[in-house]
């Protein structure tokens, strides 16, 4: 059971980073005051094999109403995907993504809806940018430095996840060592010096929760994992970045319930100091950052 105990040791043992500051910076034109308030990104995917049946969008016209809903609900921007990660998925290659996705991402840009690409292919990335997408949430490691040029190019953003593989879809067995938190850090550290170089300003850090490992096929096993990831996020700030969190489901704790998971582990991701919660529920999930705002010591 998580007890206060357990996060009060947490603030004990990485005392120094509790107070870190990350860059704030403007998306479109919309600035984003990370060290004070959270931003929520709504998704919509474009796969028929996203488990997340509420999100799924099975054509154009779905995904554009979905994506303008989120936005009203109070969704800081859209995060549009045409491959599910999950190990079963059928795969979409880049010309594929590009005609699912360019048509509502078109759209959502008139309608004035800030978006995210979820892509790890470099010709998608510049296709997407040079229609209007804001950020690129990058879900892969290979060609990365092509990727942060083009990113660069229309200075966009990026979400950089991490990932052992070449993208999400090629992870096997993944390590996760006796601190987790410290060697995402480090792989962290790596891109952003990879990626600043090449010009990339407007970078998130995301610890890939989202995404499916086998080796944590076991429900009790993953959901520890990605509780105490969420309370160590604040860790991740020393890198003087904001930190993007997919919130997950624990579908065998909430079973029926299973649309109010996320919720829960968007009290965890703010209590660690996450500063962009990704969310299939962005109602939900904006009235309990709503509610946890209201409080003050």
């Amino acid at each position: 059971m998580l007890q206060i105990e357990d996060i009060y040791e947490l603030h004990e043992k990485y005392r120094d980073s509790l107070d870190a500051k990350v860059e704030e910076f403007t998306i479109g034109e919309k600035k984003f005051n990370f060290n004070s308030e959270k931003a929520i990104l709504g998704v919509v995917n474009l796969s028929a094999d996203s488990w997340y049946r509420e999100s799924v969008c099975l054509n154009a016209e779905q995904a554009i109403r979905r994506g303008i809903v989120l936005d009203a609900q109070g969704a800081d921007f859209v995060d549009i995907g045409a491959e599910s990660t999950l190990a079963n998925a059928q795969r979409v290659e880049d010309v594929q993504q590009n005609s699912q996705i360019l048509p509502v991402l078109k759209e959502l840009n008139k309608a004035g809806v800030l978006t995210s690409i979820e892509t790890y292919y470099p010709d998608v990335v510049r296709e997407c940018l040079k229609a209007g997408a804001n950020v690129i949430n990058l879900t892969g490691t290979a060609g990365t430095k092509e990727i942060y040029r083009i990113i660069s190019e229309f200075d966009a953003g990026v979400i950089i996840c991490y990932v052992q593989g070449e993208n999400v879809r090629e992870v096997s067995d993944f390590n996760f060592s006796e601190d987790p938190a410290q060697l995402m850090y480090e792989y962290f550290a790596r891109e952003i010096e990879m990626a600043t170089k090449l010009g990339v300003r407007k970078i998130f850090v995301d610890a890939g929760l989202g995404f499916y490992y086998k080796n944590l096929a076991d429900s009790s096993q993953r959901i520890n994992y990605q509780m105490k990831t969420f309370l160590n996020t604040f860790r991740f700030r020393k890198l003087g970045f904001p930190v993007c969190h997919a919130l997950p489901h624990a579908f065998e704790c909430f079973g029926e319930e299973v649309r109010s998971a996320e919720p829960f582990f968007a009290v965890l991701a703010a209590l660690g100091k996450t500063d962009l919660l990704r969310t299939h529920e962005v109602a939900r999930t904006k009235a309990v950052l709503d509610t946890m705002s209201i409080f003050s010591s």
